[in-house]
């Protein structure tokens, strides 16, 4: 897995960051799980082959193109495609109507902290585009939480490239477990830091409002 994610990366450049991740992101499946897919750029980052603040914007890009048009192409032709009923789609009407009252319950932090979470955030762009939440709502937490997506998985991977022949040593699944836990757990804490501080602003704004 490791060797071909570097021959991608070294045989197409910065073009197989943005195609990897914006792919993944639309639902094409891809051997390469995206979070894996940042790290590595981070570490290649710090070896000097990619630019660092290059590979955090064209990791942002490919994720808000992509989260972009799931959300209007599900916001306006949603309907259509449930009637059809795609295998891929596994979303009853039922469980829809549940996630709808989650959301309008929960508000914009609901669409923050989904899109945030691992193999989760790209059925939140598709949900939000089928329950037709307010475009300028969506926007606002998808540039939000990829900015804060892109940067915290490529900043790991460029803090722990001083170890990665260390951590890569043993065999690749442990190895990818060992960079994926640990990273994890990182972005949470993050989020909820982010989160709290992300809430905050909105009642205080709300607050301002009235």
């Amino acid at each position: 897995m490791f060797d071909q994610l570097f021959s991608s990366f070294y045989q197409y450049s910065y073009l197989a960051i943005l195609m990897l991740i914006f792919l993944q992101e639309v639902g094409f499946p891809s051997p390469f799980p995206n979070e894996l897919v940042l790290i590595i750029s981070g570490y290649l980052s710090f070896t000097g082959v990619f630019k660092f603040a290059l590979v955090i914007l064209l990791a942002t890009v490919a994720d808000l193109l992509a989260g972009a048009s799931l959300f209007l192409v599900f916001y306006y032709f949603g309907k259509l495609i449930l009637q059809r009923k795609p295998k891929w789609l596994a979303l009853s009407q039922k469980k829809i109507e549940r996630l709808s009252l989650k959301i309008n319950n929960s508000g914009q932090s609901a669409i923050f902290i989904g899109r945030l979470t691992p193999f989760v955030r790209g059925y939140v762009a598709v949900l939000c585009g089928l329950l037709r939440i307010s475009q300028k709502k969506y926007l606002l937490n998808l540039s939000f939480s990829s900015i804060i997506w892109a940067s915290a998985y490529i900043s790991c991977g460029y803090l722990i490239a001083p170890y990665w022949n260390l951590i890569t040593q043993s065999n690749s699944k442990i190895a990818l477990l060992l960079i994926i836990i640990p990273v994890s757990a990182l972005i949470i804490l993050i989020l909820i830091s982010l989160t709290k501080i992300y809430i905050s602003r909105l009642n205080q704004q709300k607050i301002k409002q009235i």
